[in-house]
């Protein structure tokens, strides 16, 4: 008893965590690391990445510094030279032409797919539920569609006796292209490849670009209309700025695709007439094939892997600077 004959108040304790109950186990701490088990998962497919891009990659780029012919390839006795396959590569004039091509054919290709693709996936934005299913649909179907398949009725299209845009224009009234040869005209065989290459491409950059549309908040564009802003201000200084890293991953991986377009090329015109569809990767085979100059055609195969490679840099400093911005 105190003095004022009151019991004295006992100081407060922190609460104890509950005792376990019967038959259950004590609760284990959790691990400061997470172990080994992480790396052991994504064991497999780093193997798989090393076997299938690593491998081709060194072997690559060890032909590339060979004096590496068909004799060399039958008896596998290949001489090192160094860099000099790729000095007579950097000497070549039509190299330097044909890198000017490369980067033309992509630049244009670049431009429209994306514009294109903005175009597409605004006006799906807009549409009801019947309309954007059906765009939407015929997206996929025209994305799906094997590159040799889309090739081959290219080739039909414009061909010169059987082809249905002859026959189109020749019955509208144009009767010059009547029998008309695209694929013997440089410029007309570099427009109609660039027309496939967006035509395959155009699907993706859509789909993505409109499910970055969906993220973008109602609340901001009706904001803009309340200000007056016009549907190209609203565009310009809200929806790009929200979805510019999206943008520039598809600017990347349609740069990668065009850089890829081997196949459509080579399949239509491969390369011709003359040069006018050659670009890097149809010229390194044509290197490779025509003189048995495996080594130039892998160094040029190389030369194109380290501009593909740029490209990612470039827009991996982009998009870690917008992130260090946030």
């Amino acid at each position: 008893m105190s003095v004022t004959g009151q019991r004295p108040v006992p100081a407060a304790t922190p609460p104890s965590a509950p005792p376990a109950r019967a038959g259950e186990p004590a609760p284990r701490r959790r691990a400061r690391g997470s172990g080994w088990w992480p790396y052991l998962l994504i064991a497999p497919t780093l193997l798989g990445t090393a076997a299938l891009l690593l491998v081709p990659l060194l072997r690559g780029l060890l032909i590339s510094v060979q004096d590496f012919k068909l004799r060399e390839l039958v008896n596998g006795d290949a001489e090192f030279v160094g860099l000099d396959n790729y000095g007579t590569l950097l000497g070549d004039p039509r190299f330097w032409e044909v890198v000017r091509r490369t980067f033309l054919f992509m630049a244009i290709n670049v431009v429209l797919i994306v514009g294109i693709g903005t175009l597409i996936a605004l006006l799906v934005e807009r549409l009801g539920r019947f309309g954007r299913t059906a765009v939407l649909s015929g997206l996929v179907l025209a994305w799906g569609m094997p590159v040799i398949a889309a090739t081959t009725v290219f080739q039909w299209m414009f061909h010169s006796e059987y082809g249905v845009v002859n026959w189109a224009l020749t019955s509208l009234g144009f009767d010059s292209f009547e029998r008309y040869a695209w694929f013997a005209n440089g410029t007309a065989a570099f427009a109609i490849v660039v027309f496939l290459v967006v035509w395959q491409s155009v699907p993706f950059a859509a789909i993505t670009l409109y499910a970055g549309l969906t993220t973008v908040p109602r609340e901001l564009h009706e904001a803009a209309r309340l200000d007056g802003a016009s549907a190209f201000q609203t565009f310009r200084t809200v929806t790009f700025p929200m979805l510019r890293p999206l943008f520039m991953l598809v600017i990347c991986l349609e740069v990668i695709w065009t850089f890829r377009a081997f196949v459509q090329i080579w399949v239509i015109t491969q390369g011709g007439p003359g040069d006018a569809t050659t670009i890097l990767p149809v010229y390194a085979v044509q290197t490779a094939l025509s003189a048995q100059r495996y080594d130039l055609g892998t160094a040029a195969s190389m030369i194109t892997v380290l501009l593909m490679s740029s490209v990612l840099v470039i827009y991996f400093r982009q998009l870690y600077r917008q992130e260090a911005e946030l």
